[in-house]
């Protein structure tokens, strides 16, 4: 009886067709970026630069600590991240005119002429200006998460001072400003002057905390 050959099978393009998987697969599959934080850290200084001692008046610096135990202090005393947004509006504006709050400087800020009826027609805009700065700081062993959370509690006072005015004089949200149009990024910067954000972020360090 005559044996009977196995067939076999042409496995010639299957290199080809797994390379072609491959590539579809790379194509067509998405990942997720850690965009990180939004933060400009400042230019290196330069080696020849001369140090030059700045003397900053305490009541314009808003210190805000977090401790190994994620525990946030504000201004030396503890407080729930809740409540951090209402006092950083509170020390930006200082509407009480109180001494421990920052001081409040005279200010002329150009927006463009006309672009709001509650301006005058050159579009000068002229009122007190907050020079206070919050300093975040953080030691080494405190979570990223808790660090982020008290981080956005604190650009959210911002930005809500920034709508806030944009509203009342714009008649729109600060985030609705297209900066695409020439008008309305010449808002959007005055915008950002009336309100900055001095927000001030140091190297971690040793803070300590509970056990």
């Amino acid at each position: 009886m005559a044996s009977r050959e196995t067939p076999e099978v042409n496995g010639g393009s299957l290199a080809d067709i797994a390379f072609l998987l491959l590539i579809f697969f790379l194509v067509t599959t998405t990942m997720d970026t850690d965009t990180g934080i939004t933060r400009l850290l400042p230019p290196e200084p330069d080696p020849e630069q001369e140090d030059v001692e700045v003397r900053v008046n305490k009541r314009n610096v808003l210190v805000v600590l977090l401790n190994r135990s994620d525990l946030l202090m504000v201004g030396g005393e503890v407080m729930d991240r809740l409540a951090l947004k209402d006092k950083t509006i509170e020390f930006f504006t200082n509407p009480l005119y109180k001494e421990d709050l920052p001081v409040m400087e005279e200010t002329e800020i150009q927006f463009p002429p006309g672009s709001s009826s509650l301006l005058p027609e050159d579009g000068m805009w002229r009122g007190e200006v907050s020079k206070g700065v919050i300093s975040l700081q953080n030691d080494r062993s405190t979570t990223y998460g808790k660090y982020l959370q008290v981080q956005n509690e604190l650009v959210a006072a911002v930005n809500t001072l920034r709508n806030d005015f944009c509203n009342l004089y714009f008649d729109k949200d600060y985030s609705e400003l297209n900066t695409n149009n020439p008008i309305e990024e010449e808002i959007q910067l005055g915008i950002r002057k009336r309100y900055k954000m001095n927000i001030s972020e140091s190297e971690p360090k040793s803070i300590g905390g509970r056990n």
